[in-house]
């Protein structure tokens, strides 16, 4: 059964991400250690007692469809409204409206157990949170008046819809189309499809963001409108009223996250109402929706990184208590009697100590990346460094851990062995849920074209050099450090760092030179390199703080085995993007 890592998340909070030292300067307000510790305790405690032993019945029994609504699965109702009775919706919102404004660095801490715990029951909460900082950031002052104290509290959740059956990524090709009213209003009609918790029975009402396109609007993503539109109409008392023109049509039978229900949604065509078409209100202004929409999704592709960290945690949780029990065989050196547990077997420890550092790593670059937009908000002068900080850690922070999530979670497979392929275990549950990950919110290889094109330019390249600099700090720490326990780390680590640098610099220069297909040959390729030496930076600066805090060293053997392990990859990844593009063009002839 999954715990939660409460010391472990505070731990790379404080000394790793940057809230530590955010803490000292008085960067985060009234906010001190003990009320964090207390949060974390919290979460960790609801994650660990009520959501975790609620997966295995999401997962078995799912979100069912039966005339016309939907059904969470047994105690997912009960518990949703536990979670909104605890206050975990508002952690980061507005005050104004019922929130906590407390940092983002410890909502996604959160977010990371809640996950864990269960992604499939996290998912509503996550496009929540997402959908309240769109509205307040673009939402007229009557929208959020009477829409955002109930999101706030949970007791109305939101949703994102953007894809339709012809339109995945390309959201320009969209046809969902909306027409004005005399009141002010508008009135939307299409499909919508993939719509994450877009109908259930967990919460009074569901305020839905739907992307459309008005009458006369431009072709492209230049004429897309994003208009709130909520299942019941809201009356001016902030009492509910009629049901709205929407329903659910089909629930998708998915590989994973069972128990969230995934839905077609229809808009518009008379099954409710007077009137054909589902009653919304413009966020933002014409035409402009997709702006808007961003702010969501930026949001959401942190949260899915964090889906990535969470499965990471436990499903290593799983496989090392596991590998403890399960004895087979004799291990090299091993004088016990009967057989070993198989943890002692080296090929098993080095798919643990694997598992284990893609963890600490993929979740260090989520809060690093966290701690970005909480400073790009608290830094006065340093408010544009920061937040090109965190513009170029959300597309490594979102396909760096998601992958890390699959490969966690097949490596948890393996330690099992054929018990692993049977689902009772439970192991084969992580990667069905984790596969989705690095397809939604933009799926990885989109993350990639976006660090490449528009995040490594970020001040003329400016920004990612600067960050290269701080890496070469770490490695140069860890070097002048003399401690015997971190082996070969400061080489590899400086080895890594010149992969990258040389990678960067050739793709600034490609692009420069207007070879976009050259470059974005080799974008997959360098996100992993970024992550992979990222990882290895921060595992080395959870090692160093350990030490200095008298700590076991138990990271520094971490970061070793990370580096000597782990890093020779960065290598191959390099000249895949320097190397790689050419092959690549003349083999698309096998494509044809």
């Amino acid at each position: 059964m999954y715990k939660a890592p409460v010391e472990e998340i505070a731990f790379t909070l404080k000394h790793v991400a940057g809230m530590g030292e955010a803490l000292s300067k008085g960067l985060l307000g009234d906010l001190g250690e003990d009320l964090v510790d207390a949060i974390l305790a919290e979460a960790g405690r609801f994650a660990t007692e009520e959501v975790a032993p609620l997966a295995e019945i999401g997962d078995r029994q799912g979100a069912r469809l039966a005339d016309g609504e939907v059904r969470l699965p047994d105690g997912w109702r009960d518990l949703y409204r536990n979670w909104i009775a605890g206050g975990w919706n508002g952690l980061t919102a507005p005050e104004a409206f019922g929130g906590q404004a407390l940092p983002h660095m410890l909502n996604v801490a959160a977010l990371e157990m809640w996950n864990s715990g269960s992604m499939a029951f996290a998912l509503a909460p996550t496009l929540t949170m997402g959908a309240i900082e769109a509205v307040s950031a673009h939402g007229s002052a009557a929208l959020k008046d009477k829409y955002l104290e109930k999101m706030v509290s949970g007791e109305w959740t939101g949703t994102m819809n953007l894809t339709e059956p012809h339109a995945g990524s390309d959201l320009g090709v969209l046809k969902a189309r909306a027409e004005r009213r005399s009141d002010g209003s508008y009135r939307l009609f299409g499909q919508k499809i993939f719509i994450t918790w877009g109908e259930h029975d967990a919460a009074e009402n569901i305020i839905h963001l739907v992307l459309a396109r008005l009458p006369d609007a431009p072709a492209g993503t230049r004429g897309i409108s994003l208009f709130l539109v909520p299942k019941f109409l809201v009356n001016d008392d902030g009492s509910l009223g009629a049901r709205n023109d929407l329903f659910c049509h089909s629930l998708e039978h998915k590989l994973g996250i069972h128990g969230s229900p995934t839905c077609t949604m229809i808009y518009g065509d008379g099954k409710f109402g007077d009137e054909k078409g589902a009653v919304g209100w413009l966020i933002g202004e014409e035409n402009k929706g997709l702006a808007c929409m961003f702010t969501m999704m930026n949001n959401a592709r942190l949260a899915v990184g964090m889906q990535g960290v969470a499965i990471c945690e436990a499903a290593t949780q799983k496989a090392v208590a596991y590998a403890r029990e399960r004895t087979q065989g004799r291990a090299p050196g091993w004088s016990g009697a009967g057989m070993s547990p198989i943890v002692e077997h080296p090929d098993v420890a080095r798919m643990l100590l694997t598992m284990k550092a893609l963890t600490q790593g993929a979740r260090a670059i989520s809060y690093a990346c966290a701690h970005a937009i909480d400073m790009s908000h608290r830094a006065g002068e340093g408010h544009r460094h920061w937040q090109e900080r965190a513009a170029l850690l959300t597309p490594i922070a979102k396909s760096f851990s998601t992958e890390a999530g699959v490969d966690v979670a097949s490596l948890g497979i393996q330690v099992h062995g054929g018990m692993g392929f049977i689902e009772e275990t439970g192991a084969a549950r992580y990667l069905r849920d984790a596969r989705i990950a690095p397809i939604y919110e933009g799926t990885n290889g989109i993350q990639a074209i976006d660090l490449v094109t528009r995040k490594l330019p970020l001040s003329g390249g400016d920004q990612v050099k600067g960050f290269i600099a701080e890496l070469r700090e770490i490695a140069d720490s860890v070097r002048c450090s003399n401690l015997d326990g971190f082996g070969d780390t400061a080489a590899r680590l400086d080895a890594g760092i010149a992969d990258l640098e040389q990678a960067t610099d050739w793709l600034l220069k490609t692009l420069a030179d207007e070879k976009a297909a050259e470059a974005l040959s080799g974008a997959t390729p360098y996100q992993r390199l970024f992550g992979l030496v990222l990882t290895g930076c921060y595992l080395a600066k959870g090692g160093l703080a350990e030490s200095g805090d008298g700590g076991s060293d138990g990271r520094i053997a971490l970061c070793r085995f990370a580096a000597e392990n782990l890093l020779a990859e960065t290598a191959a990844l390099r000249d895949r993007v320097v190397n790689g593009a050419a092959s690549l063009a003349a083999a698309r002839i096998l494509l044809a």
